[in-house]
């Protein structure tokens, strides 16, 4: 095919391209040459064009060490799940499971050197639990030849989520506890709703797995507690700092940062507010309960229409009163929320809902536009709104949420434009070949734009495994049936 493409392109070059047809040895016959330039050249043209369209696209790669781009079709698409399930199993998987649980204390270790040694520990931070509970009942669900390994671990790490991580006094879970399972002085006694969000992710992905009772009584009285304590009967959405009684913490000139996360004190937040709509989400599928259906919608449209804006941004921050509160553009969040209100609008049974859609399609596009690396893949940290990139490095979760967006919205879009399935081709040789440690397994936290490692962490309590085995679940699956 290639080999024809070019004996065309000769045929096009020189003289000819400058309106005189191919030198004809029967000088005599100019009308007859004429005329067979006039039948020749449309159909040469459309032939090149036939043939350049079923080539691999390789002039759309510009890193030499990358492979072509590719056609979107069946074998394309199951050679790329056979490739990411291998990622799944040796980077993911495989390096976190058993290795991280605590036999000792309960709950999960977060603290390993890059050969996976055990190093000095940050304690148990709520969204690290939570989270892991979420990934291995993930896996006892999509992988059932692995179910009877994960099976165990699921019901480890409900167990410290429902006996030490839940507070037996006043409810809700510790925002952090320290490595023996005492209140800590760097998480103090303090509760906050993006940690309890995650203990009632892990505990309804722990039901949905194993359909223990004990799992989904800890999810419903989280969101009841949740309900009773954080949610703002006036303006929507939820107050996020609260002490361990469950009383709102007001800003003062001494409470201004929420310890750990460094979130603002007395203001709503983008990260909250997403991560509450995505465990709402869940446990409304497992427990279509009124109430619960009533916020997640509420929480939808303001996620949706208040924290997200034209031409496809987010808030980060904003008033109680939901007044946007300037700052950066944060790209792996606008292309992770793009994934989490279509999941909502499914969740409602509200699918295709148009609004929604067409919001989720702007946050994919705008991120693209200006948080995207056409030259090496892989999305950068954040920007403005309407200029370049500011910081470029690479962090692992943004790279596996665009993953996980990019493949969504060449599904929902892929017979308009091969955009998106590019860009997803282009990201996967990305992490394939940057983001994965090669000699030891596992992700590496964050590189620089060019790929290049300088730090080599790759646990910490903020970096578990949750976003690369949610976006490789998704786009295994998502493959197979495209």
């Amino acid at each position: 095919m290639t080999s024809v493409l070019s004996l065309c392109s000769l045929c096009l070059c020189g003289d000819f391209l400058r309106g005189k047809f191919l030198h004809h040895r029967d000088t005599e016959n100019t009308e007859n040459a004429q005329r067979s330039k006039r039948k020749f050249l449309p159909g040469l043209l459309l032939l090149v064009v036939l043939f350049q369209s079923l080539l691999p696209v390789s002039a759309q790669v510009k890193n030499k060490n990358y492979s072509p781009l590719v056609m979107p079709e069946n074998q394309t698409y199951l050679k790329l799940a056979t490739e990411m399930e291998a990622t799944l199993r040796r980077d993911v998987l495989g390096v976190w499971f058993p290795r991280s649980l605590d036999r000792d204390h309960g709950g999960f270790y977060s603290n390993f050197s890059r050969d996976w040694k055990r190093t000095n520990g940050e304690g148990k931070f709520s969204v690290f639990q939570g989270r892991m509970v979420w990934v291995a009942s993930q896996v006892m669900m999509q992988r059932p030849e692995m179910k009877s390994d994960y099976q165990p671990i699921v019901e480890h790490g409900l167990k410290y989520l429902n006996e030490v991580l839940w507070d037996k006094k006043y409810g809700g879970f510790y925002w952090g506890l320290d490595d023996k399972n005492e209140i800590s002085t760097a998480y103090t006694d303090g509760k906050h709703l993006y940690g309890i969000s995650f203990g009632l992710y892990g505990a309804t992905a722990a039901y949905n797995a194993t359909k223990n009772p004990v799992a989904l009584a800890l999810a419903q009285k989280t969101f009841r507690w949740i309900d009773e304590h954080a949610h703002d009967s006036k303006n929507g959405g939820y107050f996020e700092w609260l002490t361990r009684e469950g009383k709102v913490v007001q800003r003062t000139e001494t409470a201004i940062n929420v310890p750990v996360a460094g979130f603002p004190i007395g203001y709503k937040s983008m990260n909250t507010h997403i991560h509450l709509l995505e465990s709402f989400t869940q446990l409304y599928e497992v427990w279509p309960d009124d109430t619960l259906r009533l916020r997640l919608a509420e929480l939808l449209e303001i996620v949706r229409d208040k924290v997200c804006v034209a031409p496809g941004v987010m808030n980060l921050f904003l008033t109680l009163d939901w007044r946007p509160i300037p700052d950066h553009d944060s790209y792996g969040h606008d292309v992770e929320t793009a994934y989490l209100i279509l999941e909502a609008e499914a969740a409602l049974g509200r699918m295709p809902y148009t609004k929604t859609e067409t919001m989720a399609k702007n946050l994919v596009d705008h991120a693209l536009a200006y948080g995207w690396d056409e030259a090496n893949g892989g999305f950068y940290r954040d920007g403005t709104t309407f200029g370049a990139a500011e910081d470029k490095r690479k962090e692992w979760w943004i790279q596996f949420e665009g993953l996980n967006a990019l493949l969504l919205m060449h599904e929902k879009y892929g017979k308009q434009t091969d955009k998106y399935f590019k860009a997803f081709q282009l990201q996967w040789q990305f992490i394939k070949l940057h983001q994965l440690d090669k000699e030891f397994g596992g992700v590496f936290d964050t590189i620089e734009a060019d790929g290049s490692v300088k730090d080599y962490t790759k646990s910490r309590i903020w970096k578990e495994c949750y976003h690369e085995t949610r976006a490789l679940l998704n786009t295994i699956d998502r493959l197979k049936s495209l």
